[in-house]
């Protein structure tokens, strides 16, 4: 994947059908803009920050039964089985916000973690992060990648509709990989 990701250049598409970092940033950049703390972006899949993560009435209300905490062990984004009880599923990721961190080596353990909780009957989902626009976003694009085919553009998209995202740009360039994998598979 890392020989695959020096080939993924800034400013220059790899293929026609592959946009550039700076294509993708000129998307992310465009929409409206969300202010809410949590957003249900994928029926059932919701993408929140970790003021909703860390509030369990809020989940409750949700009816979240299943939390992706996309920071784990990381200030303020403390969760764990013990904080959620037996009531959600937890599932902790230990990625930092930064361009080079390999958040891709969570991309097919993390969307496998939302499809099972996905097929479970009355399932609601969490994604979250610390501010749910980098991290948390960029597992739900890996996840609509992987599980429905979506190109990356077309899961920016799809995201963007119901929440405003912003992954960093070496997750970009990671998730950009992804898609170029996924569709020389197909």
């Amino acid at each position: 994947m890392e020989s695959a990701m020096n080939n993924v250049q800034e400013n220059s598409a790899v293929s026609p059908a592959t946009p550039s970092v700076k294509d993708l940033v000129k998307v992310l950049y465009g929409g409206k803009r969300f202010d809410n703390h949590v957003d249900e972006v994928w029926p059932n899949l919701f993408i929140g920050d970790m003021s909703v993560a860390n509030d369990r009435y809020s989940l409750w209300k949700l009816g979240i039964t299943h939390v992706l905490n996309a920071a784990h062990g990381r200030m303020h984004c403390q969760g764990s089985h013990d904080f959620y009880g037996s009531t959600v599923d937890y599932y902790g990721v230990p990625a930092d916000d930064s361009p080079s961190f390999d958040l891709s080596r969570y991309f097919f353990p993390s969307a496998e973690y939302i499809q099972n909780a996905l097929d479970t009957a009355g399932a609601q989902v969490l994604v979250h992060c610390a501010v749910g626009v980098s991290r948390s976003a960029s597992l739900v694009l890996a996840y609509l990648m992987i599980h429905h085919h979506y190109t990356l553009l077309e899961a920016i998209k799809k995201v963007k509709e119901r929440r405003w995202i912003f992954p960093n740009k070496g997750f970009l360039k990671q998730l950009l990989v992804l898609d170029i994998t996924l569709r020389k598979i197909s």
